[in-house]
């Protein structure tokens, strides 16, 4: 007799969005997967990557247990024979050469796992070290260092009310691309189609006109790297025109003169010629923010990843908070989720320069050392120095800069594991990796998600498939990897409970719960009988009861940002005559780069090419779809380039995650794509320096013909 057909709801786990998906199974077969039109958040949308959460369940590259490199190729270990060779590699280094001579470095499929989340420290407890390194600092580590300067807690991440916001002004943003981006906002389509609808308009600025600039009321090319002097040039004229708003905030603001003279050289006309945007044009989005009732600015990648992150981060907030756009309805607004609810006292604030990376000397923010610094940290000999690393879900070959130099310093390792269930660029440097289950075959919460969504619900999602015989869940490999290192050091370490009593212990605790008072009164148990989610309302305004700094005060300037507006107001022109300014992409097929070993992911028309502008293809001498090389200070590297008009002219545009036609990848279908990796450009040396991220975008390049 057949197996029946089972239909399971669960969340996809494949980017921010998080959206609900309707799941038909017979026995160990998917036979569909669809939006969840019951699910309250996401209704029923669903972008393509859902229905390739079938593709990794299956995928033949898969590692369903543990290997350990014999020569040039992979061997199947028991888990009992992998912990104990691990621990006594890792133990042994540290022995020889101290504790800090083991690193971590965690990708970000991490915080859409909560498994790992709950436990990963575990390992990082019985290992001891400092050096952590992380994809934070490759992506949003602006927005938790503005959130702790500000709000006193690195997750305290006000969102846009995208439901009810008039004006919506996206700097560096591509949500219909991405669903949404420390914005957990699925349905983005229809969401930003609605604010139209309500007679609301929404404006896009970036150097490219990318999806959501093609359906916004207006699109503002800028040149990449100075969207520093837009931010600075709109509070310019916020004072100028007498135009401050601060609301109920106002008894709540400390250092406001300050930044009214923090602001007074940045005017329009000085943001025109670094930005490429007229200045009546940049006079009028502040004027929209300040007079449009219920306006938000939101800015994101494209405003993150550049020499001035920080600053441009902290400037979206001073917008907001200055236009009485800050804690109002169709504002910006922070989330109320069932679990990680943050309010005064929470542990998780963070702390900034503690200590600081031992050769360029970089600050560390909440206990991670800028990803940028790692290479030179594994290369550079002396006291200190990495000689073995622990990967948990990454692949910082392809996605931090100067990934060449990179894979170099990780060859050079003493040892290297992988928590990681595929073989790519990264982890092929390992001698031993952990594979823990795929998403179809574990439980989940959504820990960090629900911290940014739009709108306040919960869910948790029963496996929807039992694992193979001998396979481990993530927390399970931390669990018992940890104490097997602490036994080999002495150390008293229990393991932790599964994540979902963990889970459940903190929404009894959190705002819906019986002990807060609320009618709720949830508990996992309760959550579990609304398989679709549970709708917990709209947000609402909560900054000044929930403010976690020591004064429940906002201090509007800190020292680290006075020291980069200094920076900002020396800057020269960023690049040479025969330069140009690279810039990635992002599409909404791709996350990670794993997804390229999806053939539903990555067939139809390729989309790894450069885009360049006509204009700059005649200046260049250089014919549409020919070879060209793309030179940079760290490298050079082949590719097709393709005229666009999308990019504005002295831009160019290479897509992140692709170039895995290299020995030792295990990953069948990724490698038949063409393309290159775009951080064999990027340049370790240019970053942020307010807080270390790094800078992908804005990068100066040379573009030759190849002969």
């Amino acid at each position: 007799m057949p197996a029946d057909i089972k239909t399971h709801y669960r969340a996809c786990n494949l980017c921010e969005a998080i959206c609900g998906l309707e799941i038909k199974t017979q026995g160990d077969q998917v036979l569909s997967i669809k939006g969840d039109k019951n699910d309250p958040l996401s209704r029923g949308y669903i972008c393509p990557k859902g229905t390739a959460m079938e593709d990794i369940y299956t995928d033949p590259d898969r590692l369903r247990l543990p290997v350990a490199k014999q020569g040039d190729s992979w061997v199947q270990i028991s888990w009992d024979e992998a912990f104990d060779r691990v621990a006594e590699k890792l133990v042994a280094v540290q022995e020889q050469h101290g504790p800090n001579a083991v690193a971590f470095y965690a990708g970000n499929p991490n915080v859409h796992n909560y498994g790992s989340m709950t436990h990963a420290n575990v390992l990082r407890k019985a290992l001891q070290t400092k050096v952590h390194f992380s994809a934070t600092s490759l992506d949003q580590l602006p927005h938790h260092l503005t959130s702790y300067s500000l709000y006193g807690h690195q997750s305290l991440i006000p969102v846009p009310d995208i439901d009810h916001c008039n004006y919506m002004l996206i700097i560096g943003g591509n949500p219909l691309a991405s669903n949404g981006s420390i914005m957990t906002s699925p349905d983005i389509p229809k969401r930003l189609k609605a604010i139209q609808e309500r007679g609301g308009r929404f404006v896009v600025i970036d150097p490219r006109r990318t999806e959501t600039a093609n359906v916004a009321d207006q699109h503002l090319f800028i040149r990449p790297g100075t969207d520093a002097y837009l931010l600075m040039a709109m509070l310019n004229t916020l004072f100028d025109e007498d135009l401050v708003n601060t609301g109920h905030l106002s008894d709540l603001l400390i250092g406001l003169e300050d930044l009214h003279e923090a602001c007074q050289p940045f005017t329009p006309e000085l943001a025109e010629q670094r930005t490429g945007i007229a200045a009546e044009q940049i006079r009028q989005l502040a004027r929209d923010m300040a007079n449009i009732e219920g306006a938000v600015c939101y800015g994101r990648m494209g405003v993150s990843v550049q020499v001035h992150g920080t600053l441009c981060q902290w400037a979206i907030q001073m917008i907001n908070i200055l236009t009485h756009s800050m804690d109002v309805r169709g504002g910006m607004m922070l989330p109320s989720p069932a679990f990680g609810y943050i309010q005064p006292g929470e542990s998780g604030a963070g702390h900034f320069a503690a200590f600081h990376s031992r050769v360029s000397g970089l600050p560390e923010f909440g206990g991670e050392l800028p990803a940028t610094v790692m290479a030179e940290e594994m290369l550079t000999e002396g006291e200190g120095q990495i000689r073995a690393l622990v990967t948990l879900a990454g692949n910082p070959v392809l996605s931090s800069p100067n990934g060449v130099q990179l894979d170099k310093a990780l060859a050079g390792l003493d040892f290297m594991v992988s928590v990681d269930f595929y073989i790519n660029e990264t982890t092929q440097h390992a001698d031993i990796i952990l594979p823990p289950t795929s998403a179809l075959e574990h439980d989940h919460y959504d820990l960090a998600f629900l911290r940014l969504a739009v709108h306040n619900t919960t869910r948790f999602n029963d496996a929807v498939f039992e694992p193979i015989s001998g396979a481990k869940h993530d927390w399970q490999i931390f669990n018992d990897l940890g104490l097997a290192i602490a036994a080999r050091k002495g150390l008293d370490i229990k393991p932790l409970p599964s994540p979902d009593q963990l889970i459940d212990f903190g929404i009894q605790r959190g705002p819906y719960s019986a002990a807060a008072g609320h009618p709720l009164a949830l508990t996992l148990d309760k959550i579990k009988q609304h398989p679709h989610g549970l709708d917990i309302g709209p947000l609402q305004p909560s900054l000044a009861d929930r403010l976690c700094t020591e004064d429940g005060k906002i201090r509007l300037i800190a020292d680290f940002i006075t020291e980069d507006i200094a920076r900002l107001a020396a800057t020269e022109q960023l690049t040479e005559p025969d330069e140009m300014l690279l810039i990635g992409r992002r599409h909404i097929r791709c996350n990670n780069s794993w997804m390229h070993n999806s053939h539903r992911l990555v067939k139809g028309k390729p989309r790894w090419q450069l885009l360049m502008h006509p204009d700059d293809l005649v200046k260049h001498g250089l014919e549409n779809n020919a070879q060209v090389k793309i030179q940079s200070r760290i490298g050079a590297v082949q590719t097709q380039v393709l005229a666009s008009d999308e990019v504005m002219p002295g831009v160019v545009s290479l897509p992140h995650g692709w170039g895995h036609k290299r020995d030792g990848v295990s990953l069948n279908i990724a490698s038949e794509q063409d393309g290159v990796s775009c951080n064999d450009l990027t340049d370790e040396r240019l970053m942020d320096r307010a807080s270390g991220n790094a800078a992908l975008n804005g990068v100066p390049v040379k573009i030759v013909a190849l002969s």
